[in-house]
């Protein structure tokens, strides 16, 4: 088995498997497949495809990095501006609060502007929490009918509350 040959023939499905497991590129773990083919590469027994080998051997390197000690400090370590920028301020201000009320009113205030078909599908499923499914069923309607009226809906309140968002 020419090593060279089997790096250049698997060197992107090595990548990606690491890719796909770790959720980053890392050459570490990619040089351990490597020295773990290298050093195996005499037991290899022609019983299935030279290329499920090379594949389960990156997928154990990829799990093997993700259950050492390396990856568990690095997830147990912040730094001290991570810890600043995950500290949130829990009291409001005076002005927040009054802001978050005028924006409450405002909202309930289009809502019930809507025309009435309207405003019984955004209850309903957005509100309430129906699916559309149930929203059907409730008011005796097709699905698509449903939809079309939430999709409208949204549209009219995106128009009046565009200052919001």
């Amino acid at each position: 088995m020419n090593f060279e040959d089997l790096i250049k023939a698997n060197k992107q499905n090595i990548k990606n498997i690491i890719r796909m497991i770790t959720k980053q590129d890392n050459e570490d773990v990619e040089q351990e497949v490597y020295i773990k083919l290298w050093k195996n590469s005499e037991k290899y027994e022609e019983r299935g495809s030279l290329k499920s080998w090379v594949n389960t051997i990156a997928k154990n390197a990829s799990k093997d990095y993700l259950k050492s000690a390396v990856v568990k400090n690095e997830q147990n370590c912040t730094a001290d501006e991570d810890v600043l920028v995950n500290i949130r301020d829990r009291k409001k201000s005076p002005e927040d609060a009054i802001m978050t009320t005028e924006r409450q009113k405002r909202i309930i205030d289009a809502v019930e502007k809507l025309k009435p078909k309207f405003r019984e599908v955004i209850m309903m499923c957005e509100i309430y929490g129906y699916t559309y499914e149930e929203a059907s069923v409730k008011l005796n309607c097709p699905i698509g009918t449903i939809k079309s009226r939430i999709f409208n809906a949204k549209k009219e309140l995106a128009a009046v509350l565009c200052d919001l968002m």
